[in-house]
């Protein structure tokens, strides 16, 4: 008989198949097919053989695609539905990539840039799989991007209905899973039956049998439905990070070859009903912890983060609608500084538009007929009117809420405290289990096992990481609800922490529904149309109240229109140059300084032709929530002069400072003073001339009524209408905080009265498997019940 040769196996150097049918060699590695081989020099073209070292064979096995396969995306019809925003020199579009596995996958699709100098940015959200890319589409057409992201193993998956995945709970496979530990786990109890009834001294055979068969079981088990677990705490490792799948990887672990050494040594039936019951319970607590959380989602849409207007024509006539229900083929005016709320079509003859927060550009863009305009996108001049070409998008409007440009430098501590906190928490579980195996081993080593496996399984700190996010998540939506909406949960904990607030007052204070506006100086009727027109271009409080006083009409246009923060508005009505605002801006005079606040001066060709005086009411309820914030209450920053000095002193009391004449500088400098007195500061402003300030304090809060502006670098969106209710909102935060705490409290105290019955060997791993998703839920449920409990207590207080 000759003896057979040993068979070598060749596996990919990219993807790790087998190499089947041939065995391509470059550099000395092995590649399956040609597809592979190309990914790898390409790869290796542009230094990016560091993915090869993130990952074992991180890659996909693909066949090479064609240089015509995704010529189609360059057709004009379908680059209009993929690209979500396009421009001479910048582009943006999304694709749903299905083979997203991996860190190396990530780090691969977030270095697009290295590969190809027309790509400038991309960054990828690996729960979707779905990559975002930024392109220069002068240098790189759309088909080039498809076929760069087939050509490294990354073909997009396009749908032109639905570039991305519909959002699911639960994924199939988990399903299958699920199914299969269910099944498994069923015939393997079904098969224990003769060790619980005490029949294996009868027939020994017998008991063998249904062991074997019990393992056969348990193989698909250990090997499918409780594969999630280890490849996550193997990634953990090759990222030096360890997660809460680490203790459940080793405890299964544990119990599986446990249960397979004695089995096929014969010494003993094995625990592999509690293995597979193990896994079983384990994804059915995943599976409803994901759909809990899937019904107390946090990723609102953007009705709940833009509570906006904008101007729509409806018959005739500019009436404001909120912004989500605007459709296509509706006609909206946008004034300046207002933001686009929908991907819209140009009607005017020009206008400048300032796509700053969605590509980074500072200098405006000018726009012409029948121009496609994005949404996001803001007016810089006169008001401009659009058609809208598609509904509001969601995902361009909370792009610029939660740019990188932003954020604060402390955003997302509290995620980060909580994950060194589950780390630590990790460790200590696994250094309690080496010393109870110790212990076990010396005393009783049969039931070592076991007792390892449930202290794994009890000391899981999901309730742990849960606690924050669901508290913090429910109090959002308590807030929106209050017309209190906030970028993201990290807010609320700032919130909580802070000791000084200061005040805009136009906008903020002072903002009168029907105010009493009165002319003084030399104006005649004409005048007061090209003031009405003028002033119609701006979304200023005064501006609105000034355009809404004055009755006449003017067909006439504004040319040269500019807009100065804190200062005023000037344009070209008539071949008039008009200027309204301070006495500086309009004839650069500082003798009228001490003029009283909202008075508004008006120069025609550089001549002061007189003044309006817009008495502005006061906020309604306001005493009282100042009251109830107490000496938190620091200052009053106010752009105006201060004729309103006397009326401010009576609303704020003596302790609060009040200045006036008051830059958007001026108040940057001020917040930033309070800060580094140790303060942690609320700035709350109308978002208009406090953008700077909004972004210095540790807290912005933007004060809006119908008006499109918002400013990205606020914190938060607080309606006009409850302001009245900052004072409550604060302490809702700090109501936060503490049921945080006890729901902290809650998780420490499960995991060590049930880690005292595990070391003891008075809990068994099935058992421990139920308790532990129990232990979720219960943390979960707490905290939204006393979420909702501490909001209904807090918020149905009276204000005095």
């Amino acid at each position: 008989m000759v003896a057979a040769e040993k068979q070598i196996v060749t596996t990919c150097y990219h993807c790790g198949q087998v190499c089947e049918s041939e065995v391509l060699l470059l550099d000395d590695k092995p590649f399956c097919c040609p597809g592979c081989q190309t990914v790898f020099e390409i790869l290796n073209t542009h230094d990016l053989c560091e993915y090869y070292s993130l990952d074992k064979a991180p890659g996909s096995q693909h066949a090479v695609a064609g240089d015509d396969v995704y010529a189609y995306l360059d057709e004009k019809s379908v680059r209009k539905k993929l690209v979500t925003f396009d421009s001479a020199e910048f582009a943006s579009v999304q694709f749903y990539i299905p083979a997203i596995h991996c860190v190396s996958c990530i780090w691969l699709l977030e270095n697009l840039q290295r590969v190809d100098a027309g790509f400038l940015h991309s960054e990828v959200n690996f729960a979707r799989k779905t990559v975002s890319i930024d392109f220069n589409p002068q240098t790189m057409a759309l088909s080039r991007v498809g076929q760069w992201l087939a050509d490294i193993g990354y073909a997009p998956s396009v749908n032109l209905e639905r570039n991305t995945p519909m959002k699911t709970g639960v994924s199939k496979q988990a399903v299958l899973k699920l199914a299969l530990a269910g099944f498994c786990f069923g015939n393997v109890m079904l098969f224990s039956f003769p060790e619980y009834l005490g029949l294996d001294a009868t027939d020994a055979g017998l008991m063998r049998v249904f062991s074997w068969l019990n393992l056969t079981l348990s193989i698909p088990v250990f090997f499918y439905s409780a594969a999630g677990y280890f490849q996550a705490s193997l990634k953990s490792f090759q990222q030096r990070q360890i997660n809460i799948d680490v203790p459940i990887a080793a405890g299964l672990l544990a119990l599986f070859l446990r249960s397979a050494y004695d089995i096929i040594t014969a010494t003993g039936p094995g625990y592999l009903d509690s293995f597979t019951g193990l896994v079983f319970f384990l994804l059915i607590g995943r599976w409803f912890q994901s759909k809990t959380y899937e019904s107390l989602a946090f990723d609102r849409d953007f009705t709940s983060y833009f509570p906006l207007a904008v101007q729509k024509q409806v018959g005739g006539q500019w009436k404001p609608v909120v912004i989500y229900e605007l459709t296509p083929g509706d006609t909206i005016r946008i004034r300046n500084l207002e933001i686009i709320p929908a991907d819209s079509v140009l009607l005017d003859a020009s206008a400048h538009i300032d796509y700053s927060f969605v590509t980074g550009e500072a200098r405006p863009v000018l726009a012409h007929p029948g121009d496609m305009v994005y949404a996001g996108g803001r007016v810089i001049g006169p008001p401009a009117s659009f058609v809208v070409e598609k509904p509001t998008s969601q995902s361009h409007l909370t792009s610029l809420w939660n740019n990188d440009a932003f954020r604060k430098t402390d955003e997302r501590n509290y995620q980060k405290i909580i994950d060194r906190a589950a780390r630590r928490f990790t460790w200590i579980v696994l250094g309690i289990a080496v010393l109870t195996a110790c212990y076990w081993f010396y005393t009783a080593p049969s039931s070592m096992w076991l007792v390892i496996t449930s202290v794994l399984m009890v000391a899981c700190p999901c309730a742990l990481a849960l606690a924050a996010p669901f508290t913090y998540g429910s109090m959002l939506r308590v807030m929106g609800r209050h017309a209190l909406y906030l970028k993201n949960a990290d807010v609320i904990e700032r919130l909580a922490a802070v000791d000084a607030v200061v005040f805009d007052k136009t906008g903020t204070i002072t903002l009168g529904d029907r105010p009493d506006v009165s002319f003084v100086g030399n104006i005649a009727g004409e005048e007061y149309a090209w003031i009405k027109l003028l002033t119609s271009y701006s979304t200023h409080p005064l501006s609105k109240s000034i355009a809404a006083a004055i009755r006449l009409h003017t067909d006439d246009v504004v040319t040269g229109f500019k807009e100065i923060p804190g200062k005023g508005i000037e344009g070209v009505v008539a071949c008039h140059t008009i200027s309204i605002g301070s006495a500086s801006f309009t004839v650069g005079s500082r003798d009228l300084m001490a003029t009283p606040s909202g008075h508004v001066f008006v120069a025609i060709d550089g001549e002061l032709r007189g003044h309006m005086a817009v008495q502005a009411s006061v906020r309604k309820d306001l005493k009282g929530m100042l009251g109830r914030l107490g000496r938190r209450c620091v200052a009053l920053l106010s752009g105006d002069t201060d004729g309103d000095r006397a009326k401010m002193y009576t609303l704020f009391g003596d302790h609060v400072q009040l200045h006036f004449n008051q830059s958007p500088h001026d108040k940057l400098d001020y917040i930033r003073r309070l800060q580094q007195q140790g303060k942690k500061v609320l700035m709350v402003g109308d978002g208009l001339n406090d953008a700077g300030a909004l972004k210095q304090a540790d807290v912005g809060l933007a004060v809006t009524d119908d008006t499109g502006i918002f400013t990205p670098a606020c914190d938060g969106i607080l309606h006009g209408s409850q302001i009245q209710s900052l004072d409550r909102f604060m302490q809702l935060s700090k109501a936060s905080t503490r049921i945080l705490k006890i729901a902290f409290t809650i998780s420490f105290m499960y995991n060590a009265v049930a880690l005292t019955f595990a070391v003891t060997g008075h809990l068994t791993p099935l058992v421990a498997a139920i308790l532990m998703p129990l232990s979720s839920v219960s943390v979960v449920g707490f905290s939204s019940i006393a979420v909702n409990a501490a909001a209904r207590r807090i918020l149905k207080k009276k204000s005095v």
